[in-house]
């Protein structure tokens, strides 16, 4: 398998060097994320525009991360939406009311502290104040699932503040 993927990379790779000048636009034109602000080959000044470096479709979780914010954090056993994180979700609903056909399930998320029974109970909570708060602003229910994943998928190991925080969390996922 690991061969295979392998494999497959290097055939990509030989197949855009030997592109020719328009290696450099074929690659901006497929949507991949080129993060080379001066590239030689293209028109004008050889410089390229942010917007022209790559296109995020529209209504994708790539673009909901770009331009937006994915995710929100809460406070150590609370699923009271914080200044912050009420921004945030303001942006959020305001995307979602944008890209009207898009669905989305919120996952609530908690840090390693408690039983795996309170931190279920936790993690659904805070992804339902998520849903709340964006129902308060106009998207609709049909459109949000929410799911608890309590303690058991920690973005941040540790058991440290640093990473307890980061592990509180609700994160918006594009279905």
């Amino acid at each position: 398998m690991f061969t295979r993927a392998i494999s497959l990379l290097s055939v990509m790779f030989l197949l855009s060097a030997c592109g020719g000048s328009n290696g450099a636009n074929s690659e901006l034109n497929s949507g991949t994320n080129v993060h080379n602000s001066d590239i030689s080959g293209t028109s004008g000044a050889g410089k390229v525009s942010s917007s022209e470096l790559y296109t995020l479709e529209s209504g994708s979780q790539d673009e909901l991360i770009d331009k937006i914010g994915d995710r929100v954090y809460f406070t150590f056993n609370s699923s009271s939406l914080t200044d912050t994180a009420q921004k945030t979700l303001r942006r959020q609903a305001g995307w979602l009311l944008k890209n009207k056909s898009v669905g989305i399930t919120i996952e609530g998320h908690c840090d390693e502290r408690g039983t795996r029974e309170f931190n279920l109970a936790l993690g659904d909570r805070r992804a339902n104040a998520v849903k709340n708060f964006l129902m308060s602003l106009g998207v609709t229910a049909n459109r949000v699932t929410t799911i608890s994943y309590g303690k058991e998928r920690p973005e941040y190991l540790g058991s440290n503040e640093a990473a307890w925080s980061k592990n509180r969390r609700a994160v918006m996922v594009v279905k």
